[in-house]
């Protein structure tokens, strides 16, 4: 080998090789990593699917579960109230609390719309 040789210091193997065979291996190398990245991200989906599964059927239990103590609570409040209030007296008072919250909620909610909406404008100040 000379000086000017532009295969010196590679194998015998590479100056031998075409560049037509080095694109074919280069693209069955791809085709096999992009085999492997669609099974890895296929099992990813699949676990994230059975994840989910199991999460929105604990976040529905745990969501009927919270309704019901908040259906214990306002009883429970009726039931206190009435001895200082009347029975219609403690009803009206804890329905008027539960309607205030419900709009305070609500106002809440608009706000927040609103600024989503806005967001997603892009017309954010």
């Amino acid at each position: 080998m000379s000086e000017s040789d532009p295969y010196r210091g590679m194998s015998a193997d590479a100056s031998e090789r075409s560049l037509i065979d080095d694109l074919r291996q280069l693209a069955d190398d791809a085709r096999t990593l992009a085999k492997a990245e669609a099974a890895y991200q296929k099992s990813r989906a699949a676990f994230a699917g059975e994840q989910a599964k199991w999460i929105a059927i604990l976040g529905l239990f745990g969501a009927v579960l919270f309704f019901f103590a908040l259906m214990a609570l306002t009883v429970g409040l009726v039931i206190a109230l009435t001895p200082i209030l009347t029975a219609w007296g403690a009803t009206a008072s804890v329905f008027g609390g539960l309607l205030l919250a419900a709009g305070l909620c609500a106002l809440l909610a608009g706000s927040r719309l609103k600024h989503m909406k806005s967001v997603l404008r892009d017309e954010v100040e």
